[in-house]
């Protein structure tokens, strides 16, 4: 079908297509979440968060089921040698996919007491993983299998797998949800979603600089996501972010400027970029995929020839 596009800034002509389609690739997902696009077969792979299962979509072959159960994996992505690394609401852990297959732990605690349950994360150049760590998987029916919060709030951390030192990045946010990088690196965009818990909580975009390429300091609002949530988001090649809703994938300038928005009928979780060159919008929404050609491209990370 036609995507409903609306044009608030000219800038947004340089990164859509007006006339683009907006193809629903699958359908009847339990809570669809967390796309991550892996360019040696052309796949999605995608949670399906209250499902308790992880999906993947092939042009040729359609959905088919990549683990099950999951413990409601959240957050997905490829770090710099294209293994899967994960969210894990009901581990309470960063985990990753072996080039064997098995799934193991890379991090479920800090100073020695469980995480809440990590919910989206991202692969900085040095390998590091950062992520949010809200509890939802604790307090949300359906997203995981409960429990007792240990830590003493809801942190963003920095994970160094190679050393395994685990540090909180930032400390003062209520929700902290999605997260994504600068194309330089000196800037870290956090989303709080606090909104979920209570009316007067928060649903924007925080923007906080980079020192010493591990400390995130200096936070402040970038912008105010309505109507819904700025559950997950990406950056593009120049910049911009592209963020989750509750009735579109809201366009964002680095100057915090509203573009526009490409309106999807269901309400948008989350949402990564994809295809051979990067040109493609893939969307995780209510019960369904998405999928829409745009101009603009995320960004690259290279290592031994591989992309991620």
């Amino acid at each position: 079908m036609a995507a409903n596009i609306e044009i608030f800034d000219d800038r947004l002509k340089e990164l859509v297509y007006p006339d683009a389609d907006l193809e629903q690739l699958a359908s009847g997902v339990v809570h669809s979440e967390g796309p991550v696009y892996c360019p040696e077969d052309g796949s999605v792979v995608f949670s399906e968060g209250h499902g308790n299962r992880l999906l993947c979509w092939h042009e040729d072959k359609g959905v088919q089921v990549l683990r099950d159960p999951s413990h409601y994996q959240n957050g997905n992505t490829l770090d710099l040698e294209g293994r899967l690394v994960a969210c894990s609401h009901g581990q309470r852990a960063i985990i990753r996919r072996e080039q064997d297959g098995q799934w193991v732990i890379l991090v479920d605690r800090y100073q020695g007491k469980r995480l809440n349950s990590p919910n989206d994360l991202v692969i900085k150049s040095d390998g590091t993983i950062w992520f949010t760590d809200p509890p939802y998987g604790i307090t949300q029916p359906g997203q995981g299998y409960g429990g007792k919060m240990e830590q003493p709030s809801s942190f963003v951390f920095r994970f160094d797998p190679a050393t395994t030192e685990i540090e909180p990045v930032v400390t003062e946010m209520e929700r902290p949800n999605g997260l994504a990088f600068s194309p330089d690196e000196r800037q870290l965009y956090v989303s709080d979603t606090s909104e979920v818990d209570y009316p007067q909580g928060h649903h924007y975009i925080r923007v906080y600089d980079v020192l010493a390429g591990r400390q995130a300091t200096n936070g402040r609002v970038f912008a105010v996501v309505d109507p819904g949530q700025p559950d997950g988001f990406r950056v593009d090649a120049q910049g911009n972010i592209f963020t989750s809703s509750q009735d579109s994938v809201q366009v964002f300038a680095p100057d915090s400027v509203l573009l526009g928005k490409i309106y999807v009928p269901e309400t948008v979780t989350n949402l990564t970029f994809g295809g051979p060159e990067g040109h493609c919008l893939l969307i995780t929404a209510g019960e369904s995929l998405y999928r829409i050609r745009v101009k603009t491209r995320g960004l690259v990370h290279v290592r031994n020839g591989g992309k991620s």
